[in-house]
């Protein structure tokens, strides 16, 4: 996602994960897609991510099973992955504004600056991005395939010239690293 004129993620870039894909991943899953996009961010941006794992809880605001898969799937991402800088579960203000995270999240290292944005499932991954894109004006670009041997992308249905073209030189620069 690339957002116009946008102070949060890089200066209006984030990766969104998993928007088009796994329709409800469990804790497991949902670590190797924060995993995945991390490391898609830093490819394709040159910038270290920050993840956010989303959810409509943040540190315990709300309790459910949802929540728990976020939890859950963060200490998993924590624990095998201690290089990557992720917090959750935050809900989204929270992951991006610092303001709101210097209140819900004070002592998150990536709070307020996140600029991975990991959806607990399909649902409200494709609905945050296609409002990002539609109402922000934002550049859509994929869905971008992660964690295949080598780079596999996909369009949606109502995609541009434009998004087409965005989609080649993504897809260019992974089988570059690939």
């Amino acid at each position: 996602m690339v957002v116009p004129d946008c102070e949060y993620g890089e200066n209006g870039v984030f990766v969104f994960g998993d928007c088009g894909l796994n329709e409800n991943p469990d804790c497991e899953q949902l670590a190797e897609i924060a995993k995945s996009s991390s490391e898609s961010f830093e490819q394709l941006v040159g910038k270290p991510a920050k993840v956010g794992m989303l959810s409509y809880s943040t540190y315990g605001s709300a309790n459910s099973e949802l929540t728990q898969k976020v939890i859950d799937a963060t200490h998993l991402i924590k624990e095998r992955y201690p290089e990557i800088k992720v917090d959750g579960e935050l809900q989204l203000d929270s992951a991006i504004v610092p303001k709101v995270a210097a209140s819900k999240a004070p002592n998150s290292e990536v709070a307020g600056k996140c600029n991975t944005l990991i959806f607990p499932d399909l649902n409200s991954g494709n609905i945050g991005y296609k409002l990002t894109q539609r109402l922000a004006d934002a550049e859509a670009y994929g869905p971008l395939c992660q964690g295949i041997a080598k780079p596999v992308n996909d369009l949606s249905r109502g995609c541009s010239a434009e998004d087409v073209a965005g989609v080649i030189a993504i897809t260019a620069v992974q089988a570059m690293d690939s």
